[in-house]
């Protein structure tokens, strides 16, 4: 049989090409670069059989180009992102761990991809070589750093032989999160009718597993704090008494410490990227008030005279608009004690307790959650205190057994008020 043509602009055409038969569908200007689209098929031999199946092919792809909205884009992938970042209305802080993400694993790897044929396979495929190895190795054994620049034995030099080293499965998310987010654009651009990713199955996320310190311990953190200095204790305790995040104390002023009415407001965090020191809104976006207990309350009173006197020593005076915790005793007294130091200090002083506890600041504000919540005050006192967005589910979540301990307690409570019945049978005198 001859070979067969139709308008490729309008109808589409069937192209014979050895032994196979292509099919090809004018799909309109791409939105992006302004070129020609095709949709093409491949169709194997050249009897009637196959006439009539690419006849068919054909038909469905006219009829997908009809029912679409507009053209499918052709761009690379890396682009896609390009313009995702450069529209996205994202803080600083994120934005710079986004751009880690992108660079170091999301380009590499996609950004060659056309945004209209990247498929749920592809990014399942990444997802798995993710969780087998960060650097996506070929899995055969290689030097990852050399310790000598000439020629040398690597053996004799001790270079660094790579040893494959998972991201964790909630890396593994953020970055499924990133790659859903500029398909989710592309999609709101027209570039493409569908995200692909949601189709595509991340990584589970393994419960929550709070490992709050006993009291035993916090009080061990405590009095090891407190020997370290005076401001460093009162900040071990205010976090360990309002389950503040480290981010939170860090921000926190002395124009938000109301001390007579013995309530905090926590409203903006201190945050650091690439060496810069920002200030941000709360990990939820929300304003809280915290109210002190009268020990933190006189703790915070002594905090605040002693840097009222520190300060005094350089010329200066104590603002109310002044950090509550700052990193130096500085002439102008704006720096905050950064995040990451209130970490690694915390961690340095966990770390030489006998026997040990958790190095992590964040378990404190476990400490208090679980804390509250074993004594039996409700969910939703705690959830606010937290600062957890969802009217308390963020807390339930984290705090199950906890939250199902106080519950146990509460009916204890609810069936000791109770008249005491009678067992079944027995006769009352």
């Amino acid at each position: 049989m001859a070979r067969r043509r139709s308008d490729g602009r309008q109808r589409g055409r069937i192209e014979q090409r050895g032994g196979s038969l292509r099919v090809v569908v004018y799909a309109g200007d791409d939105p992006v670069t302004g070129r020609r689209t095709y949709l093409r098929e491949n169709i194997r031999g050249t009897d009637d059989a196959a006439w009539r199946k690419a006849e068919n092919t054909l038909t469905q792809l006219r009829a997908r180009v009809l029912k679409q909205r507009s053209t499918a884009s052709t761009v690379r992938f890396d682009y896609a992102v390009d313009e995702w970042l450069r529209t996205a209305d994202i803080e600083q802080s994120t934005r710079d761990s986004y751009v880690g993400y992108i660079d170091r694993v999301i380009k590499p790897v996609l950004g060659d991809v056309a945004v209209n044929k990247l498929g749920a396979r592809q990014l399942e495929n990444l997802y798995a070589d993710l969780r087998r190895c960060r650097m996506r190795c070929d899995g055969k054994p290689f030097i990852e750093k050399h310790k000598a620049k000439d020629e040398h034995d690597c053996a004799v030099a001790e270079c660094v032989v790579h040893r494959c080293k998972p991201m964790a499965a909630s890396t593994v998310r953020q970055i499924h999160s990133i790659i859903s987010s500029v398909l989710n654009a592309a999609v709101r651009w027209e570039w493409i009718e569908s995200n692909p990713a949601k189709n595509a199955q991340r990584p589970k996320l393994r419960p929550p597993d709070p490992q709050p310190p006993t009291p035993a311990d916090a009080a061990r953190l405590v009095e090891a704090a407190f020997e370290l200095g005076d401001d460093w204790g009162t900040l071990v305790w205010l976090v360990m008494t309002t389950g503040m995040r480290r981010a939170e104390v860090a921000g926190l002023r002395w124009s938000r410490v109301d001390l007579d009415a013995e309530i905090i407001e926590i409203r903006h965090t201190y945050v650091q990227s690439k060496g810069r020191g920002l200030e941000k809104d709360t990990k939820t976006h929300q304003m809280r008030r915290v109210a002190l207990d009268s020990e933190t309350v006189t703790l915070l009173r002594a905090h605040k005279e002693n840097c009222r006197e520190e300060l005094a020593e350089v010329g200066v005076e104590l603002d109310e608009d002044m950090f509550v915790f700052m990193g130096a005793r500085s002439a102008d007294a704006t720096t905050p004690y950064p995040p990451d130091a209130i970490s690694r200090r915390y961690k340095r002083m966990a770390a030489r307790l006998k026997p040990p506890v958790n190095t992590h600041i964040h378990a404190l504000r476990h400490f208090s959650a679980t804390e509250l919540l074993s004594a039996g005050v409700d969910l939703r006192t705690v959830a606010g205190r937290l600062g957890h967005g969802g009217g308390g589910a963020t807390t339930l979540r984290v705090y199950a057994a906890w939250v199902a301990a106080s519950d146990r307690k509460a009916a204890e409570i609810l069936g000791s008020r109770l008249p005491k019945r009678p067992p079944k049978g027995s006769v009352e005198e």
